[in-house]
């Protein structure tokens, strides 16, 4: 199976230090406000969050799998919880590649799989070099073409 590239580590470490400075903020606002919050406490709460994001980030890193089968795009992620998802070709609607801001000042990009159905209609493929990511929309593409003519009526 296919891993994504390392760097996706730094956006998901990224994403949780906003979370804590959000967090320090909150409390400083707190205590501004209503209670006194010690100043350690504050910091030990920021320690603690960006200690719990560094290895979440680090630990989906090592369980984001993916990989193309005969019939379908299978995914396997999840920390808390492991979820186990296949894309059968023949539901694709369509694939985008997605270039945010940060993703492209570390040079990685994002597929997002358009499946169709209302619950979980999409699929996101996170970490991947800007090629890797044009390379599987043209497989995935190709694919979902094949299998509807397969399976026609």
């Amino acid at each position: 199976m296919e891993t994504l590239h390392p760097r996706i580590r730094l956006i998901w470490i990224a994403r949780g230090a906003i979370a804590a400075i959000v967090l320090a903020v909150a409390l400083l606002a707190l205590d501004q406000w209503r209670v006194t919050v010690p100043a350690l406490a504050i910091a030990a709460a920021v320690v603690v969050a960006l200690l719990l994001t560094v290895g979440y980030a680090v630990r989906r890193y090592q369980v984001w799998r993916f990989e193309l089968q005969a019939d379908a795009l299978y995914l396997e992620r999840g920390v808390v919880t492991f979820v186990e998802t296949a894309v059968p070709f023949v539901r694709v609607q369509h694939v985008d590649t997605q270039f945010g801001p940060i993703e492209r000042v570390l040079g990685l990009s994002s597929v997002v799989v358009y499946t169709a159905g209302s619950r979980n209609a999409d699929v996101r493929i996170p970490g991947l070099t800007p090629d890797r990511a044009r390379n599987l929309q043209d497989t995935l593409r190709e694919l979902a073409v094949e299998s509807e003519a397969e399976d026609a009526v």
